[in-house]
């Protein structure tokens, strides 16, 4: 009898886990990122655009429930600050519309596609799709499509050992044309070179790596504080 209960807990758990319900989904995804309550770990920002040479960047990154987010750096950083903020507290804020679209891989993973269309007028995003990693409740992949900075792609690769929903590395793709992550300083060089016709086509990257995370234990809202 206990063996039938333990097979039958066994198959619910796989059914729960591979539910097609789209707001089930994302739910399971965001109490599982719940569960950090806040972070700050270190950095390191490659970026990869033809238009413009990058040195290598260090830097410091915070982050808050529900949605705070600082980077520090002392040096120049081209960094997707919309990007950095991954956390389903973000994407998922503000009231939306989901519905399950299929089964896919990523990085030999399988992943439940689901695309969220946000309900709000003034929200930028037009369109989302995520693969949803159903087996650990963690988004692996989103593609957005906003109404000002065209398309971008950012892809999530977890550490095993990690018992929080963080990412060690993330790839930001984007639309040289379409997407400012430019500091000002650096825009009128670009300009000077590059036209939105010469830049249309072109794809920018950005690899971040994540390292010596410090998970809830408590920071600041002062950190959060835009410095003047």
């Amino acid at each position: 009898m206990k063996k039938i209960i333990l097979l039958f807990t066994a198959f619910a758990s796989i059914t729960f886990a591979q539910s097609k319900d789209p707001d089930l989904i994302l739910k399971n995804v965001k109490q599982e990122f719940n569960t950090v309550k806040d972070y700050a770990a270190d950095i390191k920002i490659k970026v990869d655009v033809k238009v413009l040479k990058v040195p290598e960047t260090r830097a410091k990154i915070y982050f808050k429930q529900p949605d705070k987010i600082q980077i520090e750096s002392e040096g120049f950083a081209m960094i997707p600050r919309k990007g950095l903020d991954f956390s389903p507290s973000s994407l998922l804020k503000d009231k939306f519309s989901a519905f399950y679209q299929k089964e896919d891989f990523v990085d030999g993973i399988k992943t439940a596609v689901v695309k969220v269309i946000p309900l709000e007028d003034n929200s930028n995003i037009i369109l989302s799709t995520l693969w949803v990693d159903q087996a650990k409740n963690i988004i692996r992949k989103i593609e957005s499509t906003t109404k000002t900075n065209g398309t971008f792609t950012i892809i999530l690769s977890y550490n095993s050992s990690n018992k929080f929903p963080l990412p060690d590395s993330m790839t930001f793709q984007f639309d040289m044309s379409r997407v400012d992550l430019v500091p000002n300083e650096f825009n009128d060089r670009i300009e000077k070179k590059n036209n939105k016709k010469t830049l249309a086509g072109l794809v920018g990257k950005v690899y971040i790596t994540y390292s010596n995370y410090i998970v809830n234990k408590g920071i600041s809202d002062s950190i959060f504080k835009e410095k003047k």
